[in-house]
């Protein structure tokens, strides 16, 4: 693994030091504002040590009141959140670190990353990460990195960038892998995390398959390991080599979706669940971010 403090996605070797390094981070994605607490708060009762929120997400605050309040010291925290594009540009983006921490209640973020490419204005998108490279030589942020590039938008930032990305965030679940870009990253010594990794992105997908979960491979295969078949998913990530980043409000699900350090894929088993691959994007296109069309305010603190 690269330094610069990502040390969420160390494997541990004993399950106390799991509970501290895991791969496994909390998401807090159209999480309402007022249910953000409570989530974040089970979550961290639960062990997870790594919870990721973003600017456009609306919940920053609470996010970071969670963590004041939760009896976890700071520094066992990993806090992640991201940059909207309507905060793209040089000094844009240094205020949207300063907006973000007051929300946050930090003085220093653990990992601050671009939310998309802005494919139609990628100068402000490469300004916008010369902004993040400045925030970490300051030591404002402890890691920085990207979300949603494909391999185009990579190719393009590692020309100019002085710190390669630790992380691409991507969709990524059993219906829709990425390989090109997960394998780019690789390559780069870029962490490939996966948003959406149980596909819950694909519940309300019209087609074969609506939901991963009623999926019979992995509902197989979490049989046989007397698993949940959320837990078969994250397992087959962690075992790729992928940080996973999922998402709950309900305290139950949220141990769940944890508890996922105790068993082992086999290969026959990670390569039925690889061939589930539809290659179906369930979120938005890349190319079609535009400023136009998913510009927001984010407001002050």
């Amino acid at each position: 693994m690269r330094g610069n403090a990502f040390h969420v996605h160390r494997f541990a070797a004993d399950a106390e030091q799991r509970r501290h390094d895991s791969p496994i981070g909390f998401g807090v994605f159209q999480t309402p504002p007022d249910e953000t607490r409570d989530a974040v708060q089970a979550a961290l009762s639960t062990g997870y040590r790594h919870i990721d929120t973003a600017a456009a997400y609306g919940n920053e605050r609470e996010v970071g009141e969670a963590i004041a309040t939760s009896g976890v010291d700071r520094s066992e925290v990993f806090l992640e959140t991201k940059i909207w594009i309507s905060d793209y540009g040089y000094d844009e983006t240094l205020h949207a670190f300063d907006k973000s921490a007051r929300k946050l209640g930090v003085d220093q973020i653990d990992l601050l990353i671009l939310h998309q490419a802005l494919p139609s204005e990628f100068d402000k998108t490469l300004d916008a990460y010369r902004a993040l490279e400045k925030l970490l030589a300051d030591g404002k942020v402890r890691a920085i990195g990207v979300s949603n590039f494909m391999v185009e938008h990579l190719t393009r930032l590692l020309d100019t960038a002085t710190v390669v990305p630790s992380v691409n965030q991507i969709e990524v679940h059993p219906y829709f892998q990425q390989r090109e870009v997960q394998a780019f990253g690789a390559q780069h010594g870029i962490v490939s995390q996966a948003w959406s990794p149980i596909g819950g992105i694909t519940f309300y997908r019209d087609g074969e398959h609506t939901s991963t979960l009623q999926d019979p491979v992995i509902g197989e295969i979490a049989t046989a390991h007397g698993k949940a078949p959320a837990q078969v998913m994250l397992r087959w990530h962690l075992q790729q080599g992928r940080s996973a980043i999922p998402k709950s409000t309900k305290p139950a699900r949220i141990a769940e979706n944890f508890d996922v350090f105790d068993f082992e894929l086999t290969g026959e088993q990670l390569a039925a669940i690889d061939a589930l691959d539809t290659g179906k994007r369930g979120g938005p296109e890349p190319e079609a971010i535009t400023l136009e069309s998913f510009g927001r305010d984010i407001p002050e603190a």
